[in-house]
């Protein structure tokens, strides 16, 4: 019993260390209870703190409620986009529907992302920087060593889609991207290119491949082979090297089952479901009530948010729907939910999502998704269609097929083959944080004209050409005011 509170106090302590934020960071002095060598002296020390980084995914790091890890930053990358609706005016992430937060450098909604994936990296960092030399097995150096450089590779990929330009296959990326950090320090770094800062992500994402190589993950909290040969296709799909993407997303998803109709419509809110391939587990102790996912993307929570502007589907997307698909069944046009007896408090919208719902009406706890295999199919497809490949159209009927009855393989080639999986993406993936960083990647502009977005509400930004200066979010002014060797983007 006093050795299991030992450990209690112990990894509490870790969190608290991993959770601070700034120059306290993972600070190396001595504290009241441990130092820095402490908690770096063995590889069990280094799994707690990897158990640190997997917790802090789902943790509040700023005073808003609705900033709660990555959760929240998948809210802001769908809300800026056309396929998230805000039926009514709300205040959390309306500045960044209305395109106001992401064009201001002293606005909360560009400090929270920043602030959260460098936070991220740091801990990476501090795992990376230890266990070479730390004491332990060689197997589990090595699964440490994979999963940090996950962190690390996915939070600079996650960096650059926001606060750089967009990647653009075939020239030179000098266009400023972020500051790579790769040590844990508090000296300043400037921005690096874009191109450098691809470079870097794809070295991580390869050795992480080779390092998480016979890994078993006890759940989907922790980053496998399959996850390090996902995200390798998602930024070798960003880049526009399609016979990487597809390659490492054919690797990806093999062995791993599509849902089932039924399965489908369950409410997306377990991460043990056998689609998914990353995410996290919100457990009853560590919930964070208002500040939880399932506060914000469900449609059963009996809060605020959830009573007055639960999220819709554009209208003019939901409509394009066949009755066939059971995707269609995540979205209720009338906005009644009858399966979900809504109370009478709840403000009925058309177009609203059932997508994501909680474990009831008083507890918000709803796994968030990360990556799940499905997304694996649209990669590869997108990608072999780019290519040319005569099999591109066989993965996606593949995937399709289990959503939609009457779904048929696809005889179109070329572009317009790409557009029907850039459709089938859209509402496979809605609400799960793709749809503003495939907008900028495939260089379209925002079109959120003919649907259920109302003018009033998003401050009039209904189209926004793919040459706005907005696709790139200002650098947060305090990481300016901190560090002179960033400079900002176009103001």
């Amino acid at each position: 019993m006093k050795s299991n509170y030992i450990k209690q106090i112990f990894f509490a302590i870790s969190l608290l260390v991993l959770s601070s934020c700034s120059d306290d960071f993972l600070d190396k002095k001595p504290t009241e209870y441990v130092t820095y060598e402490d908690i770096t002296k063995t590889t069990d020390d280094l799994m707690t703190l990897l158990n640190g980084i997997h917790r802090s995914l789902y943790i509040r790091y700023e005073s808003n409620q609705n900033e709660n890890g990555l959760g929240g930053m998948m809210q802001q990358v769908d809300i800026a986009g056309d396929d998230v609706v805000f039926p009514a005016t709300n205040g959390w992430f309306l500045q960044v529907y209305n395109w106001n937060g992401v064009a201001n450098e002293n606005a909360q909604d560009v400090r929270f992302p920043y602030r959260t994936y460098y936070r991220i990296i740091r801990n990476a960092n501090t795992i990376l920087g230890a266990v070479d030399t730390t004491i332990g097995p060689d197997a589990d150096k090595k699964v440490l060593k994979g999963q940090a450089l996950l962190y690390r590779a996915f939070c600079h990929y996650q960096l650059v889609q926001l606060f750089g330009k967009r990647y653009v296959n075939g020239v030179d990326n000098s266009q400023l991207g972020v500051p790579l950090v790769l040590v844990v320090g508090n000296e300043g770094f400037a921005r690096s290119t874009v191109e450098q800062v691809y470079t870097q992500i794809n070295k991580d994402l390869d050795e992480a491949n080779t390092l998480l190589v016979g890994y078993t993950k006890p759940n989907n909290s922790h980053l496998g082979l399959s996850v390090a040969q996902g995200l390798k296709a998602r930024v070798a799909l960003t880049q526009g090297n399609w016979a990487i993407a597809a390659d490492y997303a054919a690797k990806a998803k093999t062995g791993i089952a599509l849902m089932n109709a039924e399965e489908y419509v369950k409410g997306f809110n377990d991460y043990a479901g056998k689609e998914w391939m990353w995410g996290s587990h919100i457990n009853e102790v560590q919930t964070d009530y208002f500040g939880n996912f399932g506060a914000y993307m469900s449609r059963n929570y009996n809060s605020t948010v959830i009573r007055t502007c639960p999220k819709a589907i554009n209208s003019k997307l939901y409509n394009l729907i066949p009755t066939t698909d059971v995707r269609s069944k995540l979205f209720d046009k009338t906005g009644v939910h009858a399966s979900l007896n809504l109370p009478s408090s709840f403000t009925k919208y058309p177009y609203t999502s059932q997508k994501f719902l909680s474990v009831s009406t008083g507890d918000s706890r709803c796994d968030v998704p990360y990556m799940r295999v499905a997304e694996m199919y649209l990669i590869e497809a997108e990608a072999k269609a780019r290519l040319g490949q005569a099999d591109a159209a066989a993965v996606l009927f593949a995937l399709v097929k289990t959503r939609d009855t009457g779904y048929t393989l696809s005889t179109k080639t070329g572009q317009a083959l790409v557009d029907e999986i850039w459709f089938q993406r859209r509402i496979e993936l809605w609400g799960e944080g793709f749809r503003f960083y495939d907008l900028k990647r495939t260089n379209s502009p925002l079109d959120r004209s003919g649907a259920n977005h109302n003018s009033t509400i998003t401050n009039n930004v209904i189209n926004v050409p793919a040459t706005d200066k907005r696709w790139q979010w200002l650098i947060p002014r305090a990481e300016i005011n901190a560090n002179p060797l960033v400079k900002q983007n176009e103001l």
